[in-house]
């Protein structure tokens, strides 16, 4: 008995280092987080112009090809990735005209260090994305500025054995825009990202999308938009992907029958702008329906 009143404190003690030492890892990691959150960072990407992409992204459900109306909205939501990243998402769903504002604003942010304020001029964007200048145009992208800047999201990147290998926005939130002003007087624009997307296209984890191509995908072909940037992630000349994880990721809500209509529909508008050699719907070797894409061979 006297043995055990001996020890009680020791293990006591040992508790409080243990917590101390968790504590202080928190908190080192929230401070590591906050700086990279206000630190304004240089991204290059060679061989740049329009159409970069973060490949987490790209392969998740965070942007779709979604039907024009009222939009889902997202709070805390845990989007469809694969099983290297964990993505949850606040906001209204992003659709692909989304993703191309986006893309845009990344690059005309290229010449300043990511976090620093950047001047917009709203025609040049809107003409880079293939839209009118009328005002129609000017307010739909005002509304949708405006709706990016609400967006919050938080990414965890895994090594193979699960554990992680980055996260962003886990204790600082991470805004899609981080900042947006609007002179209404001058209709000047002026943005700011976020400084950790320069984290998220590390280690060359991301996709170079051909624009001029992507600007020529039909209209109501949104699909074949994100069957594009989705294809971008991988150099293999032959792409596989499961068909009830594709209807997820695209938030497809229709029945299956509907959506491999219009899955064939995005792979023969694809085949047309010889983004793909070919593309079908096949069973795999476990007798699961599969769209298989072959690429253009390079050169």
């Amino acid at each position: 008995m006297a043995d055990e009143k001996d020890n009680a404190p020791r293990r006591k003690t040992l508790a409080d280092v243990l917590e101390m030492t968790k504590q202080r890892a928190v908190t080192g990691n929230e401070a590591a987080e906050q700086k990279a959150a206000e630190t304004p960072r240089q991204m290059f990407l060679p061989g740049f112009d329009i159409g970069a992409f973060p490949n987490h992204l790209n392969r998740s459900s965070f942007i779709a090809p979604i039907a024009r109306g009222r939009r889902k909205f997202h709070r805390q939501t845990e989007m469809v990735t694969r099983k290297d990243c964990v993505l949850e998402y606040t906001g209204e769903q992003l659709d692909e005209a989304d993703g191309d504002i986006i893309m845009a604003l990344i690059a005309f942010a290229q010449p300043f260090p990511i976090g620093t304020p950047v001047p917009l001029n709203r025609a040049e964007l809107l003409r880079k994305i293939k839209r009118s200048t009328g005002k129609h145009d000017y307010e739909w992208l005002h509304r949708r500025i405006k709706s990016l800047t609400e967006a919050t999201m938080f990414l965890e990147a895994r090594k193979p054995d699960g554990s992680t290998r980055y996260s962003i926005g886990k204790t600082v939130s991470f805004r899609i825009i981080a900042g947006f002003s609007y002179d209404d007087a001058g209709e000047a624009y002026i943005y700011s990202l976020d400084p950790r997307w320069v984290q998220m296209f590390g280690n060359r984890e991301y996709s170079l999308i051909d624009w001029d191509k992507r600007m020529q995908i039909g209209r109501g072909q949104d699909m074949a938009k994100t069957l594009q940037r989705l294809l971008g992630t991988s150099a293999d000349p032959v792409q596989r992907y499961a068909l009830d994880w594709l209807k997820d990721k695209m938030e497809y809500a229709s029945p299956i029958r509907k959506f491999r209509e219009a899955l064939q529909a995005a792979v023969h508008e694809l085949e047309r702008l010889e983004i793909i050699a070919k593309g079908s719907i096949e069973d795999s070797t476990k007798g699961k329906p599969q769209l298989v894409l072959w690429l253009q061979p390079s050169g």
